[in-house]
């Protein structure tokens, strides 16, 4: 049987053309326009390029300044080194790179699969904490896909949730940890903080059922327990485009009333650098930060370490195999979006679902 993978991500324009951008973000407030009270498509749409119009000339300056996202660019080597790390394992299979809001858009890739004669089709988001217009959002699409196209013989799964994987939970601990070693900072000084930096949502989302407040908080509390940290902050990289409810507080307000003299922030709700990273914190959080007197420190994304594509190989290999994970992971069906063939690691108790990575001691 063909098994075709399809790496979902976010996507961001390589340029801030104007040309770009603003067809970039009008996808982005659509596929968000439930928000808004319009009632017809013309409205929503009508709507969505209002929005557009007016973050488009930040966002383009963001572009500007960080040269361009390299966001697709990452998103494409990690689908490549999949692929690989799958055949090392002896399975050989298509792995697709798809975005939501940038081409190749997913709609393309699924008819480009079918075209290919995969037989199952696998959807892996590579965003670490599900959430509705992320990793339910994009495999939703890939389903609309297939039944737009009338794809009826492809058997169709996706994964959502899968940041408790503790080779990932353990990726990230040692990228905080290289951060403050090769920066002379101790986690241990009480004139430390470690903030720990989420990409926002809308408050309405999480009323309406999305498990992202809590998977945020849970895989904050785990990888500050690896690190030995027992006082830390979250805040949330909010875009309030819409005048509507946010995600609280903006990590901007923690850096305003952060008592400390050095912060360390780990944006881990990221798993590649892109214009929230390296605008938004590299500069914007940064220059808060210092106009404070606060000593800056941001720890990077591990988008190209070898490790990360392990994880993202024991989490399909299951699916591919029909077998046990090697690695410990049990799947339960997915609550966030509960169709058929959708999974996750957080709808099972969190000890059933993967083993707890042990707290290394570290000198730092």
């Amino acid at each position: 049987m063909k098994v075709g993978i399809l790496v979902l991500n976010f996507g961001e324009p390589a340029t801030p053309s104007r040309e770009a951008v603003v067809p970039f973000l009008e996808r982005i407030f659509y596929a968000n326009a439930r928000l808004d009270p319009q009632e017809t498509d013309q409205e929503r749409r009508a709507r969505s390029r209002e929005l557009a119009e007016r973050r488009a000339p930040g966002l383009m300056a963001e572009y500007e300044e960080i040269g361009g996202s390299p966001l697709n660019e990452q998103a494409d080597a990690q689908a490549r080194e999949l692929g690989l790390e799958l055949l090392r394992r002896g399975h050989e299979l298509h792995v697709y790179s798809a975005y939501q809001f940038t081409a190749p858009f997913i709609r393309d890739t699924v008819e480009r699969a079918r075209a290919d004669g995969v037989e199952r089709l696998i959807g892996l988001p590579i965003y670490p904490l599900c959430g509705h217009s992320t990793n339910v959002a994009a495999l939703n699409e890939v389903q609309e896909a297939i039944q737009e196209l009338g794809w009826s013989q492809v058997d169709f799964q996706g994964i959502t949730g899968w940041h408790r994987h503790p080779g990932y939970l353990e990726l990230r601990a040692d990228a905080v940890r290289q951060v403050v070693r090769e920066g002379g900072v101790s986690l241990d000084d009480p004139g430390t903080r470690l903030v720990f930096s989420a990409h926002g949502t809308p408050v309405k989302y999480l009323d309406e059922g999305s498990g992202y407040g809590r998977y945020v908080e849970e895989f904050c509390r785990e990888l500050a327990d690896l690190l030995g940290v027992e006082d830390y902050v979250i805040g949330y990289q909010n875009h309030a485009n819409r005048g509507v409810e946010w995600t609280q507080p903006d990590v901007e307000s923690v850096i305003q009333e952060i008592d400390g003299d050095t912060v360390v922030v780990d944006p881990v709700s990221f798993m590649h650098e892109q214009s929230e990273t390296l605008a938004e914190l590299d500069h914007e959080l940064r220059e808060e930060a210092e106009e404070r007197g606060l000593a800056f420190h941001r720890v990077p994304v591990p988008h190209d370490a070898p490790r990360f594509i392990v994880v993202l190989a024991d989490l399909v290999e299951p699916l591919v195999t029909g077998a046990d994970s090697q690695v410990g992971l049990r799947y339960g069906p997915c609550r966030c979006r509960p169709q058929e063939g959708t999974v996750c690691l957080n709808s099972l108790p969190r000890d059933e679902a993967a083993p707890r990575p042990e707290r290394q001691e570290a000198s730092l």
